[in-house]
């Protein structure tokens, strides 16, 4: 008989360098506890007590934040299972732009429970099965628990319900300035019909600026724009009272070069007098043509000529240079300006109106403002952040970016539902789902309860942040949410469960408060949406078999250590 050596799996299939993990090894349980430690530091960080995470980027950026869509982006994961979890989030913040903290921390849950119904002997498909049978119920109990709805989407009072609960969780203790700020900003620009508001809602109509110095009680709202340069000529602000007519060039205001290059013969001291007076007559056409039509502001998209500026300030022109394409686009729906492509003098329909054009000094930073009053509609807003240090406004941008995004779900087909927030909506389909699950017949039972119980994890974690005991805070959660039959009106008793959640605020002794009371609300369409995407992520992860990563490409890395000489060569 001969002797038969153990080689290598796929040895003449891969290149050499490849990485391969099966479910025989324990591929998932790896997984799992790689999805465990992401999903603890965003745990941490989860609701208005959550904790701030410093992060030091690969460029030696410091970023703190306790937004998980931050932490993750510039976190570099590698590992494949997480990164499922990672572009989870991200779908979330494109489409809804908040409760992407939720995410990551309901797909981890899920994950981690999912542990143990592996452990008995479940399979992956059965678990997959439960899960996607417990999200459809879910998902259906959701529109039955809605609690509120908002119809006058222009109004500041209703839109401060939505934007409010958003910013607390990111900036707790400031949420009712940033929410004024916020709500102020959206009611400039939100796009009005004769028939009413129309549903389209851009988030890049309103913009930040973060200005160093002051507090954030010195923050304002301008009906406009806000540059941080001053004009290019000496004129620095127009008379306020009237109406501006603004034109919009994407060109260099100057003289167009040749494409080749000349000599130009010289005879006498004449010739070279009368030289540039050709160029000089026709720039000064150019300025004086644009000045005939009225327009007492230049926006340059490109650079500005010295003898151009110089004609512009003959006329009493003023001129601001903005180099970004971006910005451009902007100003131009600030004011209705067409943007153009040549230079001249723009016809009517092209020239925009604004009324209130100024150089302010603001905490030392000199800057530009574009203001429309009240007669005037604008489809752009800004809010001047202010602020002692550059990453806190750094973070109440990004605090500021969710407020704005929760308006675009507003605006979307039932956006306007509203959930009870302060983990009130969790606790109650902690029980419905539950109930779901002893219905429901055969091993697929025990998916659907730990999928309820994976919810549990939002009112525990908002406790557990807020300083609160745990062991007592949940128990009487549950028993505020439960109903005891034949005492009194039970449609009226579950209606009032429904808006008992977390008191964060320790008012209670109980640990309990109603939503009512304190305006905490959850949008229904970024809450369905979260619970499906997480659904998705963890069922993903459940039906990877196998992971197979090539070897990474790219030369030797240099050693760490550091040695005399360079790492290259043998010292």
């Amino acid at each position: 008989m001969s002797l038969k050596l153990p080689q290598n799996m796929n040895s003449n299939l891969f290149k050499q360098g490849y990485n391969s993990y099966s479910n025989s090894d324990g591929q998932i349980n790896k997984s799992i506890a790689a999805i465990r430690e992401i999903h603890q530091m965003c745990l941490t960080s989860m609701g208005p007590c959550g904790r701030n995470k410093v992060i030091v980027n690969h460029l030696g950026k410091i970023i703190i934040t306790n937004d998980a869509a931050t932490m993750l982006r510039e976190l570099d994961i590698i590992h494949p299972a997480v990164k499922v979890l990672v572009m989870a989030t991200e779908q979330q913040k494109i489409d809804m732009g908040d409760n992407t903290n939720l995410v990551m921390v309901l797909a981890g849950e899920l994950l981690i429970v999912s542990e143990k119904l592996l452990a008995l002997g479940l399979s992956a498909v059965e678990i997959i099965q439960g899960y996607n049978m417990a999200k459809n119920f879910t998902l259906e109990e959701l529109d039955k628990m809605v609690v509120g709805d908002i119809v006058e989407k222009d109004s500041q009072t209703e839109l401060l319900k939505v934007i409010k609960p958003v910013l607390t969780s990111k900036k707790y203790g400031s949420e009712e300035l940033l929410s004024k700020l916020v709500a102020e900003a959206v009611s400039h620009v939100l796009p009005r019909t004769a028939q009413g508001i129309t549903p389209y809602f851009n988030v890049d109509s309103i913009r930040v600026v973060k200005i160093m110095g002051g507090c954030l009680a010195n923050s304002t709202v301008i009906k406009g724009m806000v540059f941080n340069r001053e004009p290019e000529g000496h004129i620095k602000s127009l008379p306020e009272g009237g109406k501006h007519k603004v034109a919009v060039f994407t060109c260099p205001i100057d003289i167009a070069n040749t494409e080749t290059k000349g000599t130009v013969l010289l005879h006498n001291a004449q010739e070279m007098l009368d030289f540039s007076k050709g160029e000089e007559k026709q720039i000064d056409a150019m300025m004086k043509e644009i000045a005939d039509m009225g327009i007492t502001c230049v926006i340059a998209g490109a650079g500005v000529g010295e003898l151009a500026l110089h004609y512009l300030n003959r006329y009493q022109i003023l001129v601001l240079k903005v180099p970004s394409k971006f910005e451009l686009r902007r100003i131009c729906r600030v004011c209705g300006a067409t943007p153009l492509p040549r230079l001249g003098a723009p016809t009517p329909e092209e020239i925009g109106v604004v009324e209130t054009i100024k150089t302010m000094e603001i905490g030392g930073d000199r800057v530009t403002v574009f203001k429309q009053e009240a007669e005037e509609s604008t489809r752009t807003a800004t809010i001047i952040l202010r602020g002692a240090t550059q990453n806190n406004l750094d973070d109440i941008e990004r605090a500021i970016d969710d407020g704005v995004a929760a308006i675009k779900g507003l605006m979307k087909h039932n956006g306007g539902k509203l959930l009870a927030g302060a983990g009130a909506t969790e606790i109650e389909l902690v029980s419905r789902i539950t109930k779901y699950g002893e219905r429901t017949p055969g091993l697929l039972q025990l998916a659907i309860k730990q999928f309820a119980l994976a919810f549990e994890v939002v009112p525990r974690t908002l406790a557990d942040t807020a300083g609160l005991e745990v062991n007592e805070v949940l128990p009487n959660l549950y028993a505020a949410h439960t109903v005891i039959s034949g005492e009194g009106d039970e449609e009226i008793a579950k209606r009032d469960c429904l808006f008992k959640g977390v008191d964060i605020s320790k008012d209670s002794s109980e640990g309990i408060t109603d939503v009512r009371e304190e305006g905490i609300y959850d949008m229904l369409a970024p809450k369905k949406f979260a619970i499906n995407v997480a659904t998705e992520a963890a069922t993903t992860v459940l039906s990877v078999d196998q992971i197979i990563m090539a070897k990474r490409a790219g030369g030797p890395a240099p050693p760490q250590a550091r040695k005399p000489g360079s790492w290259d060569q043998d010292d």
